[in-house]
């Protein structure tokens, strides 16, 4: 109903499933399902209404866990996965492989964008879904609040490395491929700068407040 009566000429589908490793493990059929349907159903209802230009967003967990950086549009399908979001991975593989076989068949443009880690206004800071950035922040700052001790304990060692984009800076490459005409279907989206989970952690601490403490549990 919405697609006959609106008759866009570009969809983005940044409608999604998502949260952290704690909501991936926890929920599985739940991002499997439900992932796997938006995208059938906005792909499909955007072909049929002839939709000329159509964005998906993918996420950097398609890629095999163990790739030499940086990583290349290419080696998507060439290992194994991160088990503890691979329910969500292969929702959104199969959404890429929609595309490219939409494309195929039927010569649609339609394109995936591979977005590096986002942050911004509105972002989920909910401790148990959201992603590793807006969880640094709640965190940092619930411990700056503490009367007693201002420690902060996170999960891993800190050493993992991530890259991350304001959601604006998303939003300009979204408007800028709408705009150009490629070849490619599948194009990440990232950053020139890649940090440690520590680094960001000290980063929001010295914004917040230096005072709290950072522990890191392996376990």
């Amino acid at each position: 109903k919405f697609f006959k009566l609106k008759k866009p000429h570009a969809v983005i589908i940044a409608a999604a499933k998502v949260g952290g490793i704690k909501a991936n493990i926890r929920y599985p059929a739940n991002f499997i399902n439900d992932n796997l349907q938006i995208q059938t159903n906005l792909i499909s209802a955007s072909y049929d209404s002839k939709v000329q230009k159509l964005i998906l967003f993918g996420s950097s967990c398609i890629y095999p866990k163990n790739l030499k950086k940086p990583i290349k549009e290419n080696q998507i399908l060439t290992g194994a996965l991160e088990r503890t979001n691979e329910s969500y991975a292969v929702a959104k593989i199969a959404g890429i492989k929609m595309i490219e076989a939409f494309n195929k068949q039927y010569k649609t443009k339609y394109i995936c964008l591979m977005p590096c880690n986002l942050f911004g206004p509105k972002d989920n800071y909910h401790l148990q879904n959201s992603h590793f950035l807006p969880a640094l922040i709640k965190k940092i700052f619930s411990a700056s609040k503490s009367q007693k001790n201002k420690i902060v304990k996170l999960w891993g060692t800190g050493k993992p490395l991530r890259e991350v984009l304001h959601v604006d800076e998303v939003a300009n490459a979204c408007e800028f491929f709408l705009r150009k005409k490629t070849n490619n279907f599948l194009i990440n989206i990232g950053s020139s700068i890649e940090m440690s989970i520590k680094n960001y952690a000290n980063l929001i601490k010295n914004k917040i407040d230096s005072e709290v403490l950072v522990k890191f549990d392996n376990n």
